[in-house]
């Protein structure tokens, strides 16, 4: 049997049609961890093209959807639907009906004709309820008689222009590719604590798991960050918040972690019921637009950054959490 060919790489994410705005921005956040090639499909969806990270994580497109599926379930909490294929159209149209296992793959070209050719009519991506029912006049009730249908009787129904598109999409093919947005200038992670939390041990890990979790997102959508930023809600329902430039833009945890910890420091809390820490990573820029690395004097430093790529390879491949530092577990001992 043979393995998927490299073209059907492309995810189309669709989330719950009761989805925030909030929670479509962590799916999208989560999904840039996984590939920087992405496009935002508001309110609620979004396409991928993983076709360049495959290697990476050494598995083929459907079962790096089924990671990333679990990781935003766990993460998140939101529950996503994938369809995999080689369309824009195609996938759309496999997400909206991946069954029980929240994946649907359609490895190859003939997968794809399998899958396409039974559907009602109506199913199909781009085809609205007058556009169907044209059709069902006519008697094209199922894509594979669209598909089938001379391309000048379909124009005639439909319109030069939809019938081209609509006919295409019916027989697999969908030339758009993914129209990669600008990458946001500012990302979030959040830590809830099951009660006020008076620990600072406990406190200063979970701001450290923080800190790893940013590091590892916005190195892998290749940025950095020229700030940071500290909320925290406190039992009674209080907020406080600070902001602090860092010394120089960077997507370092080591140098995170540092920020992170010294705004802490600044906020000086004594017996603080501490609920809910929120760390934003603030002024994000292309990483190329940073200062070359710079040798230091402290050794522990260098060897800290020197295993930082080693790290993200792993967890890339295997999960993030897998390596990291020993002290972000704590919180959860």
């Amino acid at each position: 049997m043979t393995g998927p060919t490299p073209s059907h790489t492309l995810w189309h994410v669709r989330c719950r049609p009761d989805t925030s705005s909030e929670d479509h921005r962590l799916v999208l956040d989560l999904l840039a961890g996984f590939t920087p090639l992405v496009q935002p499909l508001p309110p609620t969806a979004g396409l991928a093209q993983v076709k360049g990270r495959l290697r990476l994580f050494g598995v083929d497109a459907g079962e790096l959807a089924q990671q990333f599926r679990v990781r935003a379930l766990l993460q998140t909490g939101i529950d996503t639907h994938i369809g995999v294929a080689d369309t824009w159209a195609t996938a759309a149209t496999a997400s909206a009906r991946v069954g029980r296992s929240g994946v649907l793959h359609l490895p190859d070209h003939r997968a794809v004709e399998t899958f396409l050719a039974p559907l009602p009519i109506d199913a199909l991506h781009g085809i609205g309820p007058a556009q169907a029912s044209q059709l069902r006049a006519y008697g094209l009730h199922t894509v594979a008689a669209l598909a089938a249908m001379d391309e000048t009787v379909v124009c005639r129904i439909l319109g030069g222009k939809a019938g081209r598109i609509l006919r295409n999409r019916a027989r697999g093919i969908d030339p758009r590719a993914v129209a990669v947005a600008r990458m946001p200038e500012s990302t979030s992670t959040s830590f809830g604590f099951d009660h006020g939390m008076l620990d600072p041990v406990l406190v200063r890990a979970a701001l450290l798991d923080l800190a790893v979790e940013l590091g590892d997102r916005i190195r892998s959508r290749a940025q950095i960050a020229r700030g940071l930023t500290l909320a925290v809600r406190l039992a009674g329902g209080a907020t406080a918040q600070r902001t602090k430039r860092l010394p120089q833009p960077s997507a370092h945890t080591e140098d995170l972690r540092v920020g992170t910890l010294r705004l802490l420091d600044a906020m000086a809390f004594q017996r603080a019921r501490i609920r809910r820490l929120t760390l934003i990573a603030e002024d994000l820029r292309p990483a190329d637009e940073g200062p070359g690395t710079q040798l230091s004097l402290d050794q522990a430093r260098e060897m800290r950054l020197r295993l930082e790529p080693v790290v993200d390879r792993i967890n890339a491949k295997y999960g993030r959490r897998l390596a990291g530092p020993a002290s972000a577990y704590r919180h959860a001992s």
